[in-house]
């Protein structure tokens, strides 16, 4: 891999309608191959009060196959526990658990145990809300301390049912709900658990599904590693277990904000790293270079979700959205990943207003000033990962995030810019990466010191991606037909 010091080139547009509903079936063969390969290679926030240690907690059994899991919506008794019962917990803190079964696009069992946990989290306003984490460890006993990975899916999606605590179920709706990402990188937990890892998958997006709202899905991240450390059947070593996280696109803004909270709300956690890629460190530049092109249904919807967090930007659109606006709003405030993508692409985002330059109207500033990256400097490694010809989240504002990180002394970060790949293809080379780098933590390997920029022609002429790859595929596919994961 060829490697140079140059500067960013400049951003791509790309007008693919369905490119992400085409790239689903690609995903779910091709990721296999290559996050196996890690498995052999191996702002600012009112601080939040820690979770109380472990209280014991009833764990319902796992539903009998073929009876299908309950959609969210309906689940209110898991999902939407009483607001009282979430008030008397601290952040963390669980309040009820059950098994699950859990399977490969809903279809294929994947045989390791797991477990939902319905936990209390904090909101941007500090309210107590309840979220939802599915916690999942190897078969059989570890050596020493087990790891803990805690993985952000993209879930990119505004319906209740597109959560990926629903659909990584057996027989749930799965990937005919349109929720591609968690359910074709479903393999990247069963990889990580190949090495020996823990894992946690949140619902970072919170009870309202406010997808775009980072530094909601940031506190909700923390506080889903908190509910997996007091979960005592994960047999973890509590707040001093080793945590990574990983995420690309909309993972990395629940992955981002999370590193950047860290220090404020949940310091107790023992983080030894992040990695992310396809970062979207100012939704206000991706809204404008959305608008008009094929990203322009997803990157609104993140605006969507985000009007349910903040009542400013609610209050925008109520009183200024166009009747065709508030029907586009209509389309897409139930679907979830891929039908949001494709459904009406290619709209002028700020013709739906009836004022000019609605996203520079101080409401939408004061929200997208607010979810933006940057607000304080993550006290952990970094790896950063971004995609030059990015058609979908520019690339612009993570370089300006990566300087404004590196002029803190202390900042610890890697950041690689790829000049072949694209924002979806990025996402299937960037998980092994994600894994080795979190791996060299686990194992104690120290990070680099300080800050490193490097651009790459290609992530897929690294060597280290490649070198193993045959010896680790026959793991994850034996895992794919019913073997015990870990054994």
């Amino acid at each position: 891999m060829h490697i140079t010091s140059t500067p960013s080139g400049a951003t791509m547009q790309r007008t693919v309608l369905i490119r992400r509903g085409f790239a689903a079936t690609l995903r779910a063969c091709t990721v296999v191959l290559l996050v196996a390969v890690a498995a052999m290679t191996s702002t600012g926030a009112a601080r939040a009060a820690p979770a109380a240690p472990p209280r014991p907690v009833t764990v319902t059994p796992a539903l009998p196959f073929p009876i299908p899991p309950t959609l969210p919506e309906f689940d209110t008794g898991f999902y939407r526990p009483a607001q009282a019962v979430v008030d008397a917990r601290r952040p963390g803190e669980i309040i009820a658990a059950r098994r699950v079964n859990l399977a490969y696009n809903s279809i294929l069992p994947i045989t390791i145990d797991a477990w939902q946990l319905s936990f209390r989290s904090t909101d941007t306003h500090g309210r107590a809300i309840p979220a939802v984490t599915t916690v999942m460890k190897p078969r059989g006993s570890s050596a020493r301390p087990r790891p803990l990975l805690s993985y952000q899916s993209a879930e990119d999606s505004l319906g209740q049912y597109c959560r990926p605590s629903y659909v990584m179920q057996q027989a749930s709706l799965g990937i005919l709900a349109g929720a591609a990402e968690t359910n074709s990188l479903f393999v990247v937990p069963i990889a990580a658990m190949e090495m020996g890892w823990a894992v946690a998958v949140t619902d970072t997006q919170g009870p309202r599904q406010a997808f775009g709202a980072g530094p909601l899905e940031g506190r909700i991240t923390l506080d889903g590693i908190r509910a997996a450390e007091n979960f005592a059947p994960m047999r973890l070593s509590g707040a001093a277990t080793k945590v990574g996280m990983a995420g690309y696109s909309g993972g990395a803004i629940a992955t981002g904000h999370a590193a950047e909270l860290h220090r404020s709300y949940a310091p107790e956690l023992t983080i030894v790293g992040a990695a992310e890629g396809g970062i979207p460190a100012d939704v206000g530049a991706a809204l404008r270079m959305a608008s008009n092109n094929a990203g322009s249904g997803i990157i609104f919807a993140g605006a969507i979700g985000a009007s349910r967090e903040y009542p400013e930007l609610a209050d925008l659109f109520r009183r200024y959205l166009t009747p065709f606006g508030r029907g586009y709003v209509a389309a897409k405030e139930n679907l979830c990943q891929i039908p949001t993508a494709v459904v009406l692409p290619f709209v002028n985002l700020e013709g739906m207003f009836s004022i000019p330059r609605p996203f520079d109207d101080p409401r939408a500033r004061r929200v997208i000033d607010h979810i933006a990256m940057g607000h304080s400097v993550p006290d952990m490694p970094m790896f950063m990962l971004h995609s030059n010809p990015d058609w979908l989240v520019p690339v612009g504002p993570v370089n300006a995030l990566v300087r404004k990180y590196c002029a803190d002394p202390t900042a610890q970060v890697q950041y690689l810019r790829d000049n072949f790949s694209e924002h979806i293809s990025l996402d299937l080379f960037a998980l092994p990466l994600f894994l080795r780098f979190l791996k060299d933590r686990f194992d104690g390997v120290p990070a680099q010191r300080g800050c490193t920029t490097s651009d790459a022609g290609s992530v897929l002429l690294a060597p280290q991606l490649w070198s193993t790859l045959l010896p680790a595929i026959a793991p994850v596919i034996l895992d794919l037909l019913g073997k015990p994961v870990g054994r």
